[in-house]
């Protein structure tokens, strides 16, 4: 995780991000780093080993609070850097990260996609997929962040296959992260199937999904809208499983919801307004999950 130094509503990003609210708020960048330290807190206390990473002042990376983006890290000891959208984004691969986890795991290899960005097509690492990591399956909604000749190339290099689909918000305008309307576990998927209007494709996700055997966890618009798709679910030094979310997404949810969620994992959350409205992206976005081989 990236504790931020210049967090801020990024003029950049909010073209296409739709989930970002221009406002006046004052003492942005001092309410997210709360909000940072306080989720940063109750992972902690849960168990969960989190490596914080200080951001530098320069050069000024806004969004760099959201690093699942930029980088994702493989069992393989693989790490794969992607081609962001936004110029100011781009900054936010910064080596000395890169550099903090090889003093605790193996890196074998590295893949940089980045190069992708001077031919104007991007696909922003764990916000443009969703990975189902057991049965090597990238699921993405096309947008202009998420392109399919450089999801073809992750595939291809990381031996995944890609299900490829649309998803739009109540308006019709294309989701920009497929990690705001999805998120996969072990045993389940939430998703917002109301949001693939394509019947063809929701038929394909479905059958993607229950080929797997994993029950969907159907989530409505407004709870969408409340980032109760954007959950990570992780494992904790006494290998419980999480799933790990936003307050606002916590109490989107039905009490048949929780209680099936909690059937498979136990819910962890923390409030993320400030983050969530200025920054476009919540909990899960927060997240670099690690699976790389630890040193001994």
């Amino acid at each position: 995780m990236i504790r931020p130094v210049n967090f801020s509503f990024n003029a950049e990003t909010a073209g296409n991000n739709a989930f970002q609210i221009k406002n006046d708020e004052a003492n942005v960048q001092g309410k997210a780093l709360n909000e940072f330290d306080q989720f940063v807190s109750m992972l902690r206390s849960n168990g969960v080993d989190v490596i914080v990473i200080d951001d530098t002042p320069e050069p000024n990376t806004p969004d760099s609070i959201f690093p699942n983006n930029w980088v994702s890290f493989h069992d393989d000891g693989t790490v794969l850097l992607y081609p962001m959208y936004a110029p100011n984004r781009r900054a936010e691969r910064k080596e000395h990260v890169i550099e903090k986890l090889n003093e605790h795991f193996i890196i074998k290899n590295k893949i940089d996609l980045s190069y992708n960005e001077s031919s104007k097509l991007f696909l922003e690492g764990t916000g443009s997929m969703v990975l189902d990591r057991d049965n090597r399956i990238a699921f993405a909604c096309l947008s202009p962040r998420t392109d399919q000749k450089v999801l073809d190339e992750f595939c291809r290099k990381m031996n995944y296959k890609a299900v490829v689909f649309h998803s739009v918000d109540e308006n019709g305008q294309a989701i920009y992260h497929t990690n705001v309307m999805m998120c996969v576990g072990d045993k389940f998927v939430v998703i917002c199937l109301d949001s693939i209007r394509e019947a063809k494709e929701k038929k394909n996700v479905i059958s993607a999904i229950e080929k797997t055997g994993k029950e969907i966890i159907d989530i409505s618009y407004d709870q969408l809208n409340h980032f109760a798709g954007n959950m990570l679910q992780v494992e904790n030094n006494k290998a419980e499983k999480l799933l790990v979310m936003s307050t606002q997404a916590f109490l989107s949810l039905s009490g048949d919801q929780v209680k099936k969620l909690n059937g498979y994992n136990r819910i962890i959350h923390a409030p993320l307004t400030t983050i969530e409205v200025n920054g476009g992206g919540s909990a899960r976005c927060m997240m670099a999950e690690i699976h790389l081989p630890v040193l001994s």
